[in-house]
């Protein structure tokens, strides 16, 4: 029997396992770990993701441990909330050594986190208020973020990899202006830039960028600045975090909202949820040193809940998006439109073979389900038109969707001038953590910030610290960009011929570039699925 037939035979037997397991959807991946040596506790939890014989618990296993977290078998930490900081929390608290719970009202990363513009980024926006506001407060997050930013592609380089953008310029102090601003943003980078930045002439710029005007408000082009930040697959990311959470020891269960707390007769501490299935419709109680609320949007809900007369502490802002063809943008490219009529940015950017548009940082009210409204789709389909030398048609948009970014304010802070662009740790009820705030770049520092108030709070005891920064997501530990080769020779996919039969097809390029880049190591796990 060829290598080949027996690796494929082995693969096979996994599935039937997984199905055999209650038809857990993910399986750790055949490429072996990678030995980067380091902290045992590490070693140890990344031996445990990449175990060849390990599943994802069935969503009944999942309930089962937490209806068996009792008022005398405690979870350590329940997370409420399964968007990136939610799964970020439980994933860091279960390599922790901790016991840990994770309950989402709907689905992972059906809210938020499924809703941003794809970007990992660093903030040159915060970087140039900074410069010239003289604030060391955006400086410093310009900074914390350039760090994650560098590491969550590092922790998941299936699903993210830098990017170049490009920054149009009408004029030459417009060249100088960006050129200066992006070549401080690579120096403040350092050791965490991704690439340098450079100037394009106007007609390289039109070479990478085709679509590119020459002509724009009645100025010629001068050139271009083009940068990098990085950008993501953010839902298969966020469920990523999710199952990697799960291998490691969290029980995590989507479709359960918490309709009550839990609270000790005595000291009226939270000590815990009840918890409806969404699905089923039964309700259960699961009982918690610590609940940690990292519900997004919807956190105040949860804290109005703990305390009827908690004050508010999210300002909602909204960022909508539109989805147009791909010859809108070349693939590998992304084109920044820095002044719009009303101060915001808008950003052009390669997405899964279409173009993705959109902007951020419009006010809004809070609710389950945004959509966009008309004025908004325009806007940016008028933001974008004077930077092409194509027509832009409202009927190219193939869809649209609205997202809800929880910006903080401190509930202990005296004024609410300035409302924060970083994270916001409180504990304003007893046994009740809060996490809310920030961006997705920076959710893995915001999960740590988030363990560390709730160790302090339910006086836990983790086995080890922090381990995040250095842990590759399931999928992500031995994944080279070259991955999708081994997929595109050793395999076929099954389709149905015009007389009905199902016959190997061959496994195209494309289609092994989407495996390998959706699933990474796992892709392998896939794409058995069409041999038999």
């Amino acid at each position: 029997m060829s290598a080949t037939a027996t690796r494929i035979r082995r693969l096979a037997a996994a599935a039937v396992a997984v199905t055999a397991c209650g038809g857990a959807i993910l399986l750790p991946p055949s490429v072996s770990s990678n030995d980067r040596g380091g902290d045992p506790a590490v070693e140890s939890v990344r031996r445990m993701i990449n175990d060849q014989n390990a599943v994802v618990p069935s969503r009944t296993v999942q309930e089962s441990a937490l209806i068996g977290a009792s008022s005398a078998n405690t979870l350590d930490i329940l997370v409420v909330g399964g968007g990136a900081t939610g799964c970020g929390v439980a994933l860091d608290a279960a390599t922790r050594g901790l016991r840990v719970g994770l309950v989402e009202r709907e689905d992972f990363s059906s809210g938020t986190s499924s809703r941003s513009t794809k970007l990992i980024h660093g903030g040159v926006r915060y970087l140039e208020k900074a410069v010239f506001n003289l604030d060391y407060g955006q400086l410093k997050l310009v900074f914390h973020a350039l760090e994650e930013r560098k590491q969550v592609i590092e922790n998941a380089p299936h699903l993210c990899h830098a990017l170049p953008c490009m920054t149009p310029c009408f004029d030459w102090f417009e060249v100088v202006y960006y050129w200066m601003g992006l070549k401080m943003y690579d120096l403040v980078a350092g050791r965490r830039l991704l690439h340098l930045s450079r100037y394009y002439s106007a007609q390289e710029s039109v070479e990478l960028f085709p679509t590119l005007a020459r002509e724009g408000k009645d100025k010629s082009l001068r050139g271009t600045v083009v940068y990098y930040d990085g950008q993501m697959n953010d839902s298969r990311l966020n469920v990523g975090l999710a199952c990697t959470a799960a291998l490691a020891g969290a029980a995590v269960l989507n479709h359960a909202e918490v309709v009550s707390f839990l609270k000790d007769e005595g000291t009226k501490r939270i000590i815990g949820a009840r918890i409806r299935d969404n699905l089923s419709g039964q309700e259960f109680e699961t009982y918690a040193k610590v609940v940690v609320n990292a519900a997004g949007p919807f956190c105040d809900s949860l804290r109005k809940m703990a305390n009827k007369d908690a004050q508010p502490m999210i300002c909602p802002s909204s960022g909508v998006h539109i989805v147009l063809p791909d010859y809108y943008s070349p693939e590998g490219m992304g084109l920044i439109v820095p002044k719009t009529k009303d101060g915001r940015i808008v950003f052009m950017l390669p997405w899964l073979g279409r173009t993705l548009a959109g902007t951020t940082d419009s006010n809004t009210s809070i609710t389950p389900l945004p959509e966009p409204h008309e004025d908004e789709i325009q806007f940016i389909l008028d933001a974008i038109c004077d930077y092409l030398n194509v027509k832009v048609r409202r009927a190219d948009v193939l869809s649209a969707w609205s997202g809800i970014r929880p910006l903080a304010v401190d509930p202990k802070a005296e004024s609410t001038e300035s409302i924060s662009r970083d994270h916001v740790v409180s504990e304003d009820y007893p046994g009740l953590v809060t996490i809310t705030g920030g961006k997705w770049t920076t959710y893995r520092s915001m999960a740590e910030d988030a363990v560390n108030a709730a160790i302090k709070s339910g006086n836990l005891s983790p086995r080890n610290e922090c381990i995040t920064s250095n842990l590759q997501l399931i999928g992500g530990d031995g994944w080279e960009p070259s991955f999708f080769t081994v997929l595109a020779q050793q395999y076929v996919r099954m389709k149905k011929s015009y007389g009905g039969k199902v016959v190997p097809g061959v496994m195209d390029t494309a289609t092994a570039k989407h495996l390998s880049h959706a699933y990474g190591t796992l892709a392998e796990r896939v794409a058995i699925i069409a041999q038999y």
